[in-house]
This record gives structure tokens, C-alpha cells and sequence, in this order.
């Protein structure tokens, strides 16, 4: 592979000058394919960062192929040993943090800390479940028969297909793939098309760690062809998904109709409840790291907030003054908000802002006239005054937007958190135990934070929502991650 530096000590700034880097496929440890695809830095739209193959039918079918004959002899070797790669590979990306960071940067649009802080968190990630080599695995049960001790363990699958997002272009791979690898499964990885060099990296710490041939395959390219595939090879014994609500359920529609197992995880739409408890000044804080870190571009980003009648004019004037902080810019130069990841978002972006003051909101912060030409940066967007039905308010833009509206109290305003198709992440702002307790017991969503922003979750705990944000069986994350790559058995041993 020609492609990515070798120098793993490279600065941001080394970086920032490289030629393109170039991403393959990596099938049954070969990487094939001819790099046709050109990917451009979005905050420097006329330099071109990574090329990388457009992957048909047929190479889904070879990825497979690999993962199936290579399967059973990664679920022969111990846990210790399938840990031990892992955790490898988890120390393989810490050497080669500077040089994956600039590159995650460079493809995805995302700060430079940001980005720092995805590369250690998919190290984290390897780490954790490599860990799991050494726990103890499944129960011992009493049985009422005399002389029979009953031991349940976990079986893996097989082969999992895993489709992946840009905006968390390596830390959501690895948190995919470190849990089905530790099971003893093979994997095959379609990455996001916008941020291949990412997924490559991921790749070849696995592959330098020591995974054999064929239990980690990526096949780059569209998800109309290479993910489609995937979803109906019977030969895939489920498949994890991350992405829009629309395309996720296709899959399911898909995986659901030979039996398969399915995970998604899909849209979000989430809410932050303001009480006249709260320090307006510390809930606009908490709001705004939610709305506009990251560009906006989480899943769990906040993007509407209510707020009680006693703190509303405090709290919308904190979060106004705080959104102008967020001046976005190149990642790589030291923005504190870096540029969305395409002139597809940036005008999705804008239409969502054009569209709620063309229908009666009040843009109390941001543009929507912004000029893409020279580095997609949008700047955060703070509307108010807009109806509770507009679209602002209901549908994700996956951008740096939030709606701000008003309710009386906080039944009222627990209604309107939870009156939305999506339930990932809720928030409130409060002092009161009680009303934090309820809320938490109430809110129909996944993951409810109290005083803390809606975006960010510790690796050791279950991720996942509600409605359609999610399939609400499986979770991803924390140990219960490895029960989607797995079946049960109960074993009964007379003695």
C-alpha cells in the first residue's frame, strides 16, 4: 500500500502538506483496488486528501468469501490470545495518534483536539474489550437434578457486515468491530465514503497487531453497492449500522426477511429541558458544548431546548453570546469549531436555517447566506419564536443549529421532549433531585444526562435509543455489546 505516511511522529503542520493519501481494500490481508475516488479537505476545498476505490458487488462477495473461511480459525484461538491483538492494536494507534488525527482532520472537517480525542478513544475501545480476552465468560447455575452442574457461555456467529458513519469515521468502526473480533467473529467493514483514510488506519493497526489474514476486511464504496450487498449475503450473519433513520430501516427490512441479526443505531432529535432552577449561565454552557461541538454533527447533538418562563431571557442571551465563541474554521489551525464535512451538509445546513425564518422564527445567532467557497465552515445558528410542529424543531440537520422555544413549566416541557419520532439522548437542567429523578425515569430516550451535555457517552456503558433512533434491541458499547455478536447456550454436564 502506497499510501499513508510511514513517519508516524508527523506533526499536524507535516500533515497538513501531504499529498493525498490513498485508501484500499483490505481483503483476506491483501489491499486491492484501483483509488478512483477523490476526497477534498472541507475546510480547504481545493486540496484533495485521500483517494480511495469504488468498491462493487463482486469485492463485498471476495471480503466475505475471506471472512468465512478465515472465521473458524479466529474463534479456535483463545480469548487471551484474540485479546492480546486488541490491545495491540490499541497501542499501534496511540504511536500513530498525531499522524491519524491530522489525517481524521484533514477528510472529516472535525478540530484537531477533536480529533486527538476520537483517535484515543478508538484505542480505548480496543483496549477495553481486548480486555475482556481475561474476564470470565458466562454462569454457573444450580441445577435440580443430583449431579448436574449447568454452565451457560456465548457462541459466535460468524460473519458480521459493519456500516459505518463520517462523523466518527474511527472510533465507530472500533466500537463496532472490537466487541464481534473478541467473540471470535470475522468482519467485513464498509466505511463512509467521505473518510476513508480513517477506516484504513483502523485497518492496519489491527492488520501490524497480528490479526490473521481475513478476520478484518473493509470494502470501500457506495452503500447502494457494497452495503447492499452485504445486507443480503446470506453468508453475513448480521449486520451493526450507524446512520440515517431512512436507510437503516431499508437494511432491516432487508436483514429481517432471511432472519439475520440487525443493530442500528439512527437518528436523533435531542431535547434539553431548562428549569428556573438552573444557573441560566451553566445550561446555556452545557447546551452549547452539545449544539456546536463537533459542528453539530452527532447523533446525539443537541438541536432544541425548552425553557421555563423564569430563566428563558437569561439562559437565550448566555447561549447567543456563547454560540459567537464558536467561530468555525480550519481543524488544523487552531478553530475552535471546525467545517462540516460537505457542501451536501453545508447547504442542508442552510436550507434548515433559510426555511425556519422564512416560516417565522427569529435567527438570534448565525447565517443562513454563509459562502462555502472557501472552507465549508458554518457558523452556529441560535432561532427562536418558530412553532412547535416546524421543521426545525422536528427533523434532524446534523449541523451546529439549535431551536430554542418556551414552555410553562415542566410537565409541559417534559411533554415536548418526549414528543418527537426520535429518542436518543435527553437532557435537563436543574437543581432539584426530584425533578431530575423524575425526568430520568420519564424521558423517552436511550441516555438521559442531568446538568451534562446530550453528545458524548463513557465507552463502558451501554449506547443506544428509542423510536426510530434506534432498533432498541441491542445495545452497542460496554460489555452487553459482545451479546448482538453472539448466541447462548445453556449446557447441562452430569458428573
Amino acid at each position: 500500500m502506497t499510501t499513508l505516511a510511514t513517519d508516524h511522529s508527523a506533526t499536524a503542520a507535516e500533515s497538513a502538506g501531504r499529498e493525498p493519501g490513498v485508501a484500499r481494500h483490505l481483503i483476506d490481508g491483501a489491499w486491492t483496488g484501483t483509488p478512483t475516488t477523490e476526497r477534498t479537505n472541507p475546510a480547504r476545498p481545493d486540496e484533495v486528501v485521500a483517494l480511495s476505490p469504488a468498491g462493487t458487488a463482486e469485492d463485498a462477495d471476495a471480503a466475505v468469501a475471506a471472512a468465512v473461511r478465515a472465521q473458524p480459525g479466529w474463534a479456535a484461538l483463545p480469548a487471551p490470545a484474540r485479546g492480546a491483538i486488541l490491545l495491540k492494536a490499541a497501542t499501534l494507534l496511540e504511536e500513530r495518534a498525531a499522524e491519524v488525527a491530522a489525517d481524521l482532520v484533514r477528510e472529516e472537517g472535525k478540530t484537531l483536539a477533536e480529533a486527538g480525542g476520537e483517535v484515543k478513544r478508538a484505542a480505548d475501545v480496543l483496549r477495553f474489550f481486548g480486555s475482556l480476552g481475561w474476564a470470565p465468560s458466562g454462569d454457573v447455575l444450580p441445577s435440580g437434578t443430583p449431579g448436574t452442574t449447568i454452565t451457560t457461555r456465548r457462541e459466535p456467529m460468524g460473519v458480521f457486515a459493519l456500516i459505518t458513519p463520517w462523523n466518527f469515521p474511527i472510533a465507530i468502526p472500533a466500537w463496532k468491530a472490537a466487541p464481534a473480533l473478541i467473540s471470535g467473529n470475522a468482519v467485513v467493514l464498509k466505511p463512509a465514503e467521505l473518510t476513508p483514510l480513517s477506516a484504513t488506519h483502523l485497518a492496519r493497526a489491527l492488520a501490524d497487531a497480528g490479526l490473521p489474514d481475513g478476520v478484518f476486511n473493509v470494502v470501500h464504496g457506495r452503500g447502494r453497492v457494497v452495503g447492499e450487498a452485504l445486507a443480503r449475503d446470506e453468508r453475513v450473519a448480521g449486520l451493526s449500522f450507524t446512520g440515517s433513520t431512512a436507510v437503516g430501516l431499508h437494511l432491516k427490512g432487508i436483514l429481517d426477511g432471511r432472519r439475520a441479526r440487525v443493530q442500528l443505531e439512527m437518528g436523533g432529535k435531542n431535547a434539553v429541558l431548562v428549569l428556573d432552577d438552573a444557573d441560566p449561565e451553566a445550561a446555556a454552557a452545557v447546551v452549547a458544548v452539545g449544539a456546536f461541538g463537533l459542528a453539530g454533527q452527532a447523533c446525539t447533538a443537541t438541536s432544541r431546548v425548552y425553557v421555563t418562563p423564569g430563566v428563558r431571557e437569561a439562559f437565550t442571551a448566555a447561549l447567543v453570546r456563547l454560540a459567537g465563541g464558536y467561530a468555525p474554521g480550519d481543524g488544523l489551525d487552531g478553530a475552535r469549531m471546525g467545517a462540516v464535512v460537505s457542501e451536501a451538509q453545508f447547504a442542508q445546513d442552510a436550507s434548515a436555517v433559510r426555511g425556519a425564518v422564512s416560516r417565522g422564527a427569529e435567527l438570534l445567532a448565525g447565517t443562513h447566506d454563509a459562502d462555502p467557497s472557501g472552507g465549508l465552515f458554518f457558523p452556529p445558528a441560535v432561532l427562536a419564536g418558530m412553532a412547535e410542529d416546524d421543521p426545525i424543531v422536528t427533523e434532524e440537520v446534523f449541523g451546529p443549529v439549535v431551536a430554542v422555544l418556551g414552555v410553562p413549566d415542566y410537565e409541559a416541557g417534559l411533554a415536548a421532549v418526549n414528543a418527537s419520532r426520535y429518542g436518543l439522548t435527553a437532557g435537563i437542567c436543574t437543581d432539584s433531585l426530584a425533578l431530575a429523578t423524575d425526568f430520568a425515569a420519564r424521558a423517552q430516550a436511550g441516555v438521559v444526562k442531568v446538568n451534562r451535555p446530550t453528545s458524548g457517552l463513557d465507552l463502558n456503558v451501554p449506547f443506544g435509543g428509542v423510536k426510530d433512533s434506534s432498533t432498541n434491541t441491542f445495545r452497542e458499547q460496554g460489555r452487553g455489546a459482545v451479546e448482538f455478536y453472539t448466541w447462548g447456550k445453556t449446557v447441562y454436564l452430569g458428573v
